[in-house]
């Protein structure tokens, strides 16, 4: 019993989802500083209201606290867009750099005659029979 648990706490896949998990936790914790310490600052500064959890209506005795939902969606809105300008861009700019192509070599040419696409490699135009230099 115990020797399973270990072949399957061990397994790659485990452990990579373990260390996911941390590097995930430890990077939302870097977003959300980001997002509440620098972004939500400018935009407070321009909306001039930092917080918007006071803004409530009531209706037959219920409180509808929209302020904080304003507030999360916000959150989100920043958080999301953090992520993506600040990460999947440069990484996709990154991925695209090294898994350059190199160029690939032509394998056909023009007559200059007809201007068909021949063979790189032929003596004369398969199309309408002119010699080629």
């Amino acid at each position: 019993m115990l020797k399973g648990f270990k072949q399957f706490v061990l397994r790659g896949n485990v452990v990579d989802l373990a260390v996911g998990v941390v590097i995930g936790a430890a990077f939302g914790t870097v977003v959300t500083a980001l997002v509440k310490d620098l972004i939500t600052p400018i935009i407070a500064a321009i909306a001039k209201t930092p917080n918007f959890s006071g803004l409530v209506f009531t209706l037959n005795g219920s409180k509808f606290m929209y302020g904080d939902f304003i507030n999360a969606l916000i959150s989100f809105l920043l958080v999301a867009a953090s992520i993506y300008f600040f990460v999947v861009t440069p990484m996709n700019m990154l991925v695209s750099r090294m898994h350059k192509e190199p160029p690939v070599d032509p394998t056909t040419k023009k007559c200059p005659q007809c201007l068909s696409e021949i063979s790189i490699d032929a003596r004369r135009c398969a199309f309408c029979t002119q010699p080629l230099v």
